[in-house]
């Protein structure tokens, strides 16, 4: 599943591309909106909340939309947004994903795969997303209330284990596997440490550093060590079997445990995260 700085760079992207232009015409190939017609409507522009996109729309002219409008997608984990030239077309084989057509008078916005579509009222967006905790890239709130309120929500269940703490979406959005991963490498904590027994400012404080990194000028996306060769771009994530880059003891993988969302595939060094 998308991390919460990739969809925060999708979201960026779509917003370049669509913001202010009109709507000609749309298809939503999901059955509950099936017969919506957002042409003649004018796309404000997309914005993300953790993992989730919402693409603001407001009529603009002869249209069957009477108030502003947001399209809520979420990837989950096939979900993909293309955006196409003026005159281009998708292949052949990608036709069957598609879910959501917007064609503006020069980009058309293609979601392929996409697992959740649905239109709300602009001013009910909250009914979608109003569950998430703060957005760790929110730049409407300072570093501080971020932090502060994250770290409030997860102080709840301090028996919680702490990386299904900080995957729970409603603590804090915008972790995923590999964010918590590192997150718990980094402040020498195991992943199945109780919240409780966790100095919870500064984790936090340093998740809202690298999301922030990584979606800024440097292009070291997700890059979390400061060494982009392959294979070095992490501490443990995705490097099950190899040495620690620290301290050299075989990093260690727990398998997923289906359906239990406690139990997320997990890398860690046994020696640099004791407890």
């Amino acid at each position: 599943m998308p991390e919460g700085d990739t969809v925060f760079l999708l979201a960026r992207r779509l917003q370049a591309r669509l913001a202010g232009r009109p709507v000609r015409r749309s298809d939503l190939r999901v059955p509950r909106f099936a017969t919506a017609d957002l042409s003649g409507t004018r796309l404000v522009g997309t914005v993300s909340r953790g993992k989730h996109l919402l693409t603001r729309l407001v009529p603009d002219g002869p249209s069957a939309v009477t108030e502003p409008l947001t399209l809520h997608t979420h990837l989950r984990m096939d979900g993909e947004w293309a955006v196409l030239g003026p005159g281009k077309v998708l292949p052949a084989r990608l036709r069957p994903d598609v879910r959501v057509v917007l064609e503006t008078d020069g980009p058309t916005a293609v979601a392929l795969r996409m697992p959740v579509v649905e239109l709300v009222p602009t001013a009910l967006e909250h009914t979608v997303v109003g569950h998430l905790g703060p957005d760790l890239l929110d730049a409407g709130l300072s570093v501080q209330d971020r932090v502060e309120r994250s770290v409030a929500n997860l102080a709840l269940r301090p028996e919680r284990g702490l990386k299904a703490a900080l995957l729970d979406q409603r603590n804090l959005a915008g972790i995923g596997n590999l964010w918590a991963d590192e997150l718990c490498f980094l402040r020498g904590r195991s992943p199945w440490a109780a919240v409780g027994d966790v100095d919870l400012p500064p984790l936090v404080r340093l998740a809202v550093r690298m999301l922030t990194f990584s979606v800024g000028p440097s292009r070291a996306r997700q890059v979390t060590t400061g060494d982009t060769r392959p294979g070095r771009q992490h501490w443990v994530s995705g490097r099950a079997g190899e040495p620690c880059l620290r301290c050299g003891t075989t990093v260690r993988v727990e398998a997923e445990v289906p359906g239990d969302a406690e139990r997320r595939r997990t890398w860690w060094c046994p020696h640099c995260q004791p407890g």
